[in-house]
């Protein structure tokens, strides 16, 4: 680490008031190992508001396939690169399925704007908590609808989330594509040229990933985690677009 970075988040957090209890968050983290479902993600980087990768000790890394939208061609192995130089064990895997992974190996769980992306929010985050130590973090950021391209969509309800839970809502369900046609805001969806191409884009979701099956309200997002055995310690909107939530494996 340069001190120069360290210098940047200090200065942050005397100036911005919101950020302190984020960055106090990430500075807990010094030494500690996480996983991260979905990532890297600049939401935790350097200058960001949640700077956690500037002080975990280290990072692995989930996705679902070798080939993403957002981070192209990935390998299996020691190549998740997170910050500078940093790399920690990436594992191509579902969210809901961490195989691979022992009972109780983290300090702390980052998902960043994934848990929409997937179609039984509930069955993953039981895998995240299998994965986590008892007593560690997990650290959940949602988009805030009210400035994304769901902002016509209603909030998902909690029944809805355990009922895609208890009848095993798997990575091939459509259930809201019909919803998503009709609410979409096109202009809030940078590079999407229109209708046609959104419905081309939910005919591919199984491989492309790009449905944001469910909208999240915190109070949705609280009794859902509070469901799978967490206990909710902070909650927060930032930077008009994020819905942040801080939780303990209990």
């Amino acid at each position: 680490m340069k001190f120069i970075d360290h210098l940047i988040t200090a200065i942050s957090f005397l100036r911005k008031h919101r950020k302190r209890t984020l960055i106090k968050a990430a500075f807990a983290l010094r030494g500690k190992q996480g996983l991260e479902i979905g990532g890297p993600s600049t939401f935790f980087g350097l200058k960001s508001s949640f700077p956690i990768y500037l002080f975990a000790k280290r990072i692995d890394g989930v996705n679902y396939s070798s080939q993403t939208v957002w981070e192209g061609s990935l390998q299996q192995g020691e190549t998740y690169k997170y910050y500078g130089d940093r790399i920690g064990t990436q594992y191509i895997a579902e969210a809901t399925e961490l195989k691979d992974i022992p009972n109780e190996q983290y300090d702390f769980l980052l998902s960043c704007h994934s848990l929409e992306h997937v179609a039984n929010p509930i069955k993953a985050l039981h895998e995240w908590k299998r994965v986590l130590k008892r007593d560690a973090l997990l650290i959940l950021v949602l988009p805030d609808k009210r400035y994304t391209f769901d902002v016509n969509r209603p909030y998902t309800q909690f029944d809805h989330l355990v009922e895609d839970y208890t009848t095993g809502t798997d990575e091939n369900d459509t259930t809201h594509f019909e919803e998503i046609l009709r609410y979409h805001d096109i202009q809030k969806d940078a590079g999407l040229e229109g209708v046609s191409q959104l419905k081309e884009k939910l005919n591919d979701n199984y491989s492309k990933r790009m449905a944001h099956h469910h909208v999240f309200s915190q109070d949705v997002v609280k009794n859902m985690l509070e469901y799978c055995g967490f206990k909710v310690k902070h909650q927060q909107e930032e930077n008009s677009l994020h819905l942040v939530t801080l939780a303990i494996k209990q």
